[in-house]
């Protein structure tokens, strides 16, 4: 089986260039406190755990929605 992807091929151009921050860890939790408070400010729900299936993909939207929009919103 060919690979899809040419392996020799070179990379001509990059463009732009991202540098790594110093403390990837100290990074992703500033990252992820800053997402719950935003979650918390802007009172968005949380879901309920588990697993749930569907029989259409209405049916998932139409849950999906319930849970997602606030109460005031419905």
């Amino acid at each position: 089986m060919k690979p899809i992807i040419n392996l020799e091929e070179t990379i001509g151009k990059t463009v732009g260039k991202r540098t790594p921050p110093k403390d990837a860890f100290a990074y992703a939790m500033q990252l992820q406190e800053t997402g719950a408070e935003l979650a918390k400010s802007l009172g968005w729900p949380r879901f309920p755990k588990g697993a749930f299936k569907f029989h259409t993909h209405e049916e998932a939207d139409a849950w999906l929605m319930k849970h997602y929009l606030p109460k005031s919103r419905i």
